[in-house]
């Protein structure tokens, strides 16, 4: 059964859907993961759609441009088009309040686990936020996720290290990769009943 089609995975940029290469603009160096691809190809299947929802604090820094982003987010279409996975949406936070570039070296509301980019993503797709999933390798990404109002995974790959938890950090579902938290999401998303189930806390 597919879900209806205003579900989204929102899913993390480096370390979920790549791996994590710091401030990395070279098509060259972007790949996809088997297991990334199984699971994207099986929620896309089940009528979700994908949007990446990233923090690129490397334009606040100087080190990265909006040119760069562009070209990894069309390097990131057309390697998921190839497997037959369309990427709905793809949505950057460029801020750092620490950073030197004027215009980005400010606070903002859409640097995660601020929920802004879900929120702007949601206004321009027709998103429900409550049937949707946010999947990333730290608690800042649950955080985002669940301060948006969406149901959150982490995968536990080793990229969180501080674990400090609150009620919005604790992850619905602690995944081994990404195709556990396809599993997951598929096995327990009504379309029917936009309702979170029990967190689980990481042991």
């Amino acid at each position: 059964m597919a879900v209806t089609r205003d579900a989204a995975i929102f899913v993390d940029r480096d370390g979920t859907l790549l791996d994590a290469v710091p401030y990395n603009a070279d098509p060259d160096r972007i790949h996809v993961a088997t297991r990334v691809r199984d699971g994207l190809r099986r929620l896309h299947g089940r009528g979700f759609r994908v949007i990446v929802v990233t923090n690129q604090p490397g334009l606040a820094h100087g080190t990265s441009s909006d040119l760069d982003l562009r070209i990894v987010e069309q390097r990131l279409r057309d390697l998921l088009r190839i497997h037959g996975v369309p990427l709905t949406g793809f949505y950057y936070c460029p801020h750092d309040p620490e950073g030197r570039v004027g215009r980005y070296g400010v606070s903002c509301t859409c640097r995660k686990p601020r929920p802004g980019l879900f929120q702007r993503a949601a206004r321009d797709h027709a998103i429900s936020l409550s049937r949707s999933w946010c999947i990333g390798d730290t608690l800042d990404h649950v955080e985002a996720g669940h301060n948006a109002g969406a149901r959150s995974i982490l995968i536990d790959n080793g990229n969180e290290i501080a674990w400090t938890l609150s009620a919005s950090r604790i992850p619905d579902y602690l995944a081994h990769d990404f195709r556990d938290a396809a599993r997951h999401i598929i096995d327990t998303s009504d379309p029917g009943r936009p309702t979170r189930p029990t967190r689980i806390a990481p042991a």
